[in-house]
C-alpha cells in the first residue's frame, strides 16, 4: 500500500515509518523539515516536504492511507482539532483513501464510574501547563464521531506512551486498559504495530479502539 505519515520524524510517526517500511510498503514521510526526515530515514523514505496546514486533496490522492501522527505544543493544542477537520475536508469524495488519527488517551473511560481519563490528568500536579493537549484531542474525537462520509481510524495510547520497542499488542475500544501489575503503558513500536495490523486488516472503520503492551 502507498502510506503517507504525517509528523513523521516525531515519537509515533517515527515507529510507523519504520514499521511501515519493515512490512514493504510504499511509505512517505510528509514533513516541514525533509533535513531531519533524511537524517532519521536515510535516502530509503521518500519525502513530501510539507506543513500539515498546507497539504491539498491532490497532495492526499498520492496514497491509499494517510497517518496524522502530528504532535503539537500545549499552547498550539487547537490545531489536533484544525487538522483533523483539514484532512477530512480533503478525503471528502476520495473513496480509495483512508485516514488514520493517532489521538490521546485522556478520551478513553476508566474507574467504576467510566469517567474520561482526562479529569484524572487535571488532577496531575502542573498539569495545566500540558493538558490543553488531552482536552483538545478529546475534542478532536468527538470531531471526528460526527464523520460518515470518510473512512476514518483513531487509535488511541494507554496512560504512558513512551519511545521503544513493540512489546506485543493487546486491543480495547474506548476503555483505558491496564495490564495485571497495574500499569497502562504503551510504547511507539507497540502503537505502530497495532496501527499497521489495522491498515493491512481493516477491523475498526469510523470509530476509536486503543492499545497496550502485551508485556
Amino acid at each position: 500500500m502507498k502510506i503517507g505519515i504525517i509528523g513523521a520524524t516525531g515519537k509515533a510517526g517515527r515507529a510507523v515509518v519504520m514499521e511501515a517500511l519493515s512490512r514493504d510498503h510504499e511509505t512517505t514521510a510528509i514533513v516541514r523539515n525533509p533535513a531531519r526526515a533524511a537524517e532519521l530515514f536515510g535516502g530509503g523514505v521518500p519525502v513530501l516536504a510539507r506543513d500539515a496546514f498546507d497539504l491539498t486533496a491532490e497532495d492526499l490522492e498520492a496514497f491509499d492511507v494517510v497517518v496524522n501522527a502530528v504532535g503539537t505544543t500545549p499552547d498550539q493544542a487547537q490545531q489536533h482539532v484544525d487538522l483533523a477537520r483539514a484532512l477530512v475536508k480533503h478525503a471528502d469524495g476520495n473513496e480509495s483513501l483512508r485516514l488514520v488519527f493517532i489521538l490521546g488517551a485522556g478520551s478513553l473511560t476508566t474507574g467504576e464510574g467510566k469517567h474520561l481519563f482526562v479529569e484524572d490528568i487535571r488532577k496531575v500536579p502542573g498539569a495545566e501547563a500540558w493538558v490543553s493537549i488531552p482536552e483538545n484531542q478529546l475534542k478532536e474525537l468527538e470531531y471526528l464521531r460526527t464523520v460518515d462520509d470518510v473512512d476514518w481510524v483513531g487509535v488511541s495510547p494507554s496512560a504512558t506512551f513512551e519511545p521503544g520497542e513493540a512489546r506485543g499488542v493487546v486491543l480495547g475500544i474506548d476503555q483505558l486498559l491496564v495490564a495485571d501489575d497495574g500499569t497502562s503503558h504503551t510504547t511507539s513500536g507497540t502503537m505502530a504495530e497495532a496501527i499497521l495490523d489495522e491498515i493491512e486488516r481493516p477491523a475498526h472503520h469510523k470509530q476509536r479502539f486503543t492499545v497496550r503492551d502485551r508485556s
